[in-house]
């Protein structure tokens, strides 16, 4: 199966600008007309806002331990202390700063952006930073999605004006810890324009993913709005222009991205995509060859082809797909629970166990959480 014919679409949440002369003419690309109004608010006013029950927490709950530990590390601990607010990661929605405090759960990002509107309402600075670790891939349907990750720090305003922030007092809070000896990776800072962007553009993917694609443009639009450096939301209208038909509108959008980024795989494959809808095959042969010579196996591809086994019932061969996925990608839920089932069928009930208990312990969000908790149960009770 070659990256040309993979069965969905690209899209990137939460990842990096690109720092470039002359970002795509955004107003140039939008057609507004061709979608119906959205049907939730939209204002990037909404992300960092802060709650009523947020500044209550603040000034009444914690505000104790700010006075004794002092500002950053009062609020540090307040995050991770299991005493207070008990934080869970859950990547269902990328929730906005009340949502992820009201709801005591998000995504990396999502927790990002509440720590941040925390700590500027109690006088701190922050820096965002995005972490060079690689892509990890999800998919939902027949949309495939790659993720980033960022993280935040804390710092003291200076009495001198011409020093944002004392760099001695930098504390720096990510909710996702490193991997046991694992090489500190490279990071570089954001602005929070781009933060704001990552933001829409995650609920552009998030919403496009529901069915809901006159929202989700919405979405894109706004976060080229914010940030028209960025390119993944370009990537992200590019999909959105291709679910809707606009086969024309989405080729302009992806090959934008390239004209700027030559070498971005997902634009390159989800241009592939649109060639083929419009008929233009030996545009689409050419693009997918280039993008074989650089990717030859594609994330999911093994998966993929694991998932056809089981359907064939060739259960060996589907165990040894899984496991080829699972070495690009040790943690990533789907492809345990998939392993698992293979091994059950294989008889093999122990491995099920195994890896149904390590889909359980990385899932991304409560629903599926509890359904791998479901099936690890019954593997149990077969045992």
């Amino acid at each position: 199966m070659t990256r040309l014919f993979l069965a969905g679409l690209l899209v990137a949440l939460a990842a990096g600008c690109a720092a470039l002369p002359s970002p795509p003419s955004g107003e140039a690309l939008f057609d507004d007309a061709a979608f119906a109004p959205p049907t939730e608010r939209i204002d990037p006013a909404d992300i960092f806002a802060m709650s009523d029950a947020m500044r209550h927490y603040v000034r009444e709950q914690i505000a104790a331990e700010l006075r004794e530990k002092g500002r950053q590390q009062g609020l540090f601990d307040a995050l991770y202390s299991s005493r207070q607010l008990k934080l869970e990661y859950d990547s269902a929605i990328t929730r906005n700063a009340a949502q992820a405090f009201e709801d005591r759960a998000g995504n990396c990002l999502s927790l990002v952006i509440m720590t941040a509107a925390l700590a500027k309402d109690i006088g701190l600075q922050v820096r965002y930073q995005q972490l060079s670790v690689e892509e990890t891939w999800s998919r939902s349907g027949d949309t495939y999605f790659a993720s980033a990750h960022v993280n935040v720090t804390l710092a003291r305003e200076r009495r001198d004006p011409r020093v944002r922030a004392d760099e001695r007092q930098l504390l720096t809070i990510d909710f996702v810890p490193p991997k046991e000896n694992a090489m500190p990776p490279r990071q570089w800072q954001l602005s929070e324009a781009t933060i704001m962007a990552m933001y829409m553009n995650n609920r552009a993917a998030e919403t496009l993913a529901d069915g809901r694609v006159d929202d989700a443009y919405w979405w894109a639009r706004a976060a080229i709005v914010k940030d028209p450096k960025y390119l993944s939301a370009y990537n992200t209208l590019g999909v959105i222009y291709k679910k809707h038909g606009s086969l024309r509108q989405a080729e302009r959008v992806l090959e934008q991205v390239l004209e700027r980024e030559p070498g971005n795989l997902n634009a390159m494959t989800n241009l592939a995509h649109v060639y083929v809808d419009e008929g233009r095959d030996r545009d689409a042969e050419k693009l997918s060859d280039r993008i074989d010579a650089l990717q030859p196996y594609p994330p999911f591809h093994f998966f993929n082809a694991g998932r056809e086994a089981m359907q064939a019932g060739n259960y060996r061969l589907a165990k040894a797909m899984f496991l080829r996925e699972i070495e690009r990608d040790a943690y990533y839920h789907e492809f345990h629970s998939w392993l698992a089932a293979a091994c059950l069928r294989l008889g093999e009930t122990e491995l099920a166990r195994k890896h149904m208990a390590i889909a359980v312990e990385n899932s991304p969000t409560r629903g599926e959480h509890d359904l791998y908790a479901a099936k690890l149960a019954h593997i149990k009770a077969a045992r």
